[in-house]
């Protein structure tokens, strides 16, 4: 089954219920005196657009990627409930004609929340994926459960090869400048997908000018 199919159902069980909640992602949250109005902002694989709304609501200008139509009904209808301005784009990350000109390099902030539906054979084309969308100045922001997760399994992938240590951001990121790199634990409460204690790692990297 492919990723469109996979998360298309997921939210589709969820029925009228958002399957990751509306509220924004905490750790992208507990950062907003780092967004400015005015700025851009790209959310790759949005879901439910809950973290994308949230940004808008700062009043930055954003883009929300999603594969499946099904998520991004629900993320519209969030969107028009809050009265908030996403531009919201049904495409694949990972198709060869994505991500198209007009696109990279434009973004101020490119936000990944828990996006670990790949493992190391694409990993690093989604991180520079993430990059190519970056201005130059401009960060990405990671959210992502560590491999101590699957002691919890209160959310996220179920193969060790999926998750993240500081190394595999570090490496990933290299040739950034990472301003912030946190491993920590916390209690989630994000819709029914992510609930409960969570072994978390978050990261902000800053493109060289």
């Amino acid at each position: 089954m492919d990723q469109n199919a996979i998360w298309s159902k997921r939210y589709q069980e969820a029925g009228e219920n958002y399957l990751f909640g509306t509220e924004p992602n905490r750790f992208l949250a507990h950062r907003q005196s780092l967004f400015m109005a005015g700025h851009s902002a790209l959310s790759v694989a949005d879901g439910e657009g809950r973290n994308s709304v949230w940004l808008a609501g700062l009043g930055l200008d954003v883009t929300a990627v999603e594969i499946s139509a099904v998520a991004l009904a629900k993320a519209r209808q969030l969107a028009a409930v809050a009265g908030r301005q996403v531009q919201f784009v049904e495409a694949d990350m990972f198709a060869a004609d994505w991500p198209p000109a007009d696109l990279s390099g434009k973004f101020d902030w490119v936000v990944g929340i828990f996006i670990q539906f790949v493992g190391p054979d694409l990993r690093k084309r989604q991180f520079d994926l993430l990059k190519a969308l970056t201005k130059p100045g401009g960060c990405v922001v990671l959210q992502g459960y560590t491999p101590k997760q699957l002691e919890y399994r209160t959310g996220g992938p179920s193969t060790v090869e999926n998750l993240y240590t500081p190394d595999i951001l570090r490496a990933g990121f290299a040739d950034w400048l990472i301003e912030e790199l946190v491993e920590y634990e916390d209690e989630l409460a994000e819709g029914s997908g992510h609930c409960g204690r969570s072994a978390l790692i978050g990261m902000v990297a800053r493109k060289p000018r």
